[in-house]
């Protein structure tokens, strides 16, 4: 706001008297606000920093000290948790996670998307009753399906490997990321359909040459997710894997916690560090397409 200058008519020699600057409201509120997000993502940070300073205090102080900050840094907890535990190194549980995980996103990309284009652009008997019950799926808890998937996979001789945890994705499962790819392919114009096939495209390479690359934003989007919560799971995994080789990350940070003797808490911290990486890698490469696969997959229903 500038400033204005005020002058009387029979003093037109003395010096003008100037207002005083007004604060403007709407930067107060601005600065307030900014303050507010600020301090709420402190405490959402606070934990990943405890952590991360938890990982390098020696065992003595992890217990007795609550100081973010470690008195006496070092190293040792790192060394401790890349050798591994129970006979199994650091890189056999990140084996294993990265092969679950990396299968996993297969089988749900592949099946979803297929499942996704039969839903949104083709049209059978009986379509929409099969939509809806794949929509009564996802109020279906994951443990009322537990126990029958687990006498299945007993039967087959399954149980203490990778395969429990990956061939259902192969399956079209997931029932959200399935309703997340039919919302995105139905807000793509049916004309890009009718011009396919005009120029003599069938439904599979239409598929294959259209819709799949127009539909990259929900793949992507899609695998981030599915990464993420896979590589963090840790009742399923509980589950199904008895044998520590076959262990992932999550599973192998249990080992480090033991009721009859000592628990190492700083290497379990500094494993946990490790584990936070490969997530937090994969986030930030494919962020901006998660972005625009969540704006853009509920635009039309």
């Amino acid at each position: 706001m500038s400033t204005a200058t005020l002058t009387a008519p029979e003093d037109r020699g003395q010096t003008p008297v100037t207002s005083p600057k007004r604060k403007k409201p709407g930067r107060v509120r601005t600065v307030a606000w900014h303050a507010v997000i600020l301090a709420f993502i402190a405490v959402l940070l606070y934990p990943i920093a405890w952590l991360l300073g938890a990982s390098f205090k020696p065992a003595n102080e992890v217990i007795t000290s609550l100081a973010l900050l470690p008195e006496s840094p070092t190293w040792q907890n790192f060394v401790d948790a890349v050798a591994g535990i129970g006979g199994t190194s650091f890189g056999t549980f990140l084996y294993n996670s990265l092969f679950i995980a990396g299968g996993s996103v297969i089988g749900n990309v592949v099946s979803c998307v297929l499942a996704a284009y039969a839903f949104a652009r083709l049209r059978f008997k009986l379509s929409k009753l099969m939509f809806g019950f794949m929509l009564m799926t996802l109020m279906l808890p994951h443990h009322v399906v537990l126990i029958p998937q687990y006498i299945i996979f007993q039967n087959m001789g399954m149980v203490d490997t990778f395969w429990p945890l990956i061939l259902p994705k192969f399956l079209a499962t997931e029932a959200f990321f399935v309703f997340l790819m039919i919302q995105f392919m139905r807000g793509l114009p049916r004309e890009l359909d009718e011009a396919a096939t005009i120029d003599g495209c069938g439904p599979l390479r239409l598929f294959y040459y259209i819709i799949l690359p127009l539909a990259r934003p929900a793949l992507i989007t899609t695998a981030i997710f599915t990464f993420i919560w896979t590589w963090n799971d840790f009742f399923s995994q509980l589950i199904y894997l008895s044998s520590p080789s076959n262990y992932t990350l999550p599973l192998a940070l249990r080992l480090f916690i033991d009721q009859t003797s000592v628990s190492a808490y700083g290497p379990m911290f500094a494993m946990s560090v490790l584990t936070l990486v490969p997530i937090a890698l994969f986030f930030f490469a494919f962020q901006r397409y998660l972005v625009q696969g969540l704006a853009t997959s509920g635009l039309k229903g």
